[in-house]
């Protein structure tokens, strides 16, 4: 008989597998799918196949890059879809009180921000496999503390932006590891959502819009700066 503890246990693998492949590879992630592929069928989860399967993991590290380019910008929450860096920061904010609520710290040998797709789906990594614990321990109440944090935050967040990140890689790339990736990302979502019963509200990708930046602090166009540089008989 499978378990609440095993299911919840497997998707914290499966959370943990997409958070390492997100970032770029520092080892070939592709060589685990045959061990990743019995997890997505043991929770009832059908995923397209890569094809092919193997490269080599400079062949990776070259397809990581060709798709997100060196920054890595369609990899963060915040840098898409927000009217302005208020908003941005209020966003990272909400962030930061999921993972202190549960002891998560972003750091370590791998540092990315709160914001980055492999932090988040690492968060709930954390919180799938609390869940399987408290399942394990019968500790009823911290089982279902573990599964309304996943169920919010997904809606919050994950949720909002992974359809609009699977959208912007097939834009960025016809083939690769990383669009079958992104697949796999999407279709694992939308099946918690059913599983957690929320319904998700993705941003659609063609409202999406770069992040704009804060605007540069100097006093060029300030009229206090003209009024000064009349005073003084100099130009600003």
């Amino acid at each position: 008989m499978v378990t609440s503890a095993h299911l919840a246990f497997r998707r914290s693998q499966l959370y943990a597998f997409l958070s390492n492949a997100f970032l770029y590879p520092r080892d070939n992630w592709l060589e685990d799918l045959p061990l990743v592929e019995p997890i997505a069928a043991d929770i009832g989860l059908t995923l397209p196949r890569f094809d092919p399967p193997w490269q080599a993991l400079a062949d990776l590290q070259g397809a990581h890059r060709h798709c997100f380019g060196l920054v890595g910008s369609l990899c963060y929450e915040t840098e898409l879809g927000l009217p302005h860096e208020f908003r941005q920061s209020q966003e990272m904010a909400d962030i930061a009180g999921f993972y202190r609520a549960f002891g998560f710290n972003v750091g370590g040998v791998v540092r990315e921000r709160p914001d980055h797709i492999a932090t988040e789906l690492e968060f709930l990594s954390l919180l799938a496999l609390k869940e399987a614990r408290a399942h394990e321990q019968a500790l009823v109440e911290h089982g279902e503390v573990c599964e309304d944090a996943q169920r919010k935050f997904l809606v919050d967040h994950v949720g909002v932006w992974v359809d609009a990140l699977a959208e912007a890689i097939a834009r960025s790339v016809s083939d690769g590891p990383y669009l079958t990736l992104a697949q796999w990302l999407a279709a694992f979502v939308h099946a918690e959502a059913a599983r957690l019963n929320v319904t998700l509200e993705p941003r659609p990708f063609m409202r999406l819009q770069v992040t704009p930046p804060p605007q540069p602090m100097n006093c060029g166009d300030c009229p206090l700066a003209e009024s000064a540089a009349s005073i003084s008989g100099f130009p600003d």
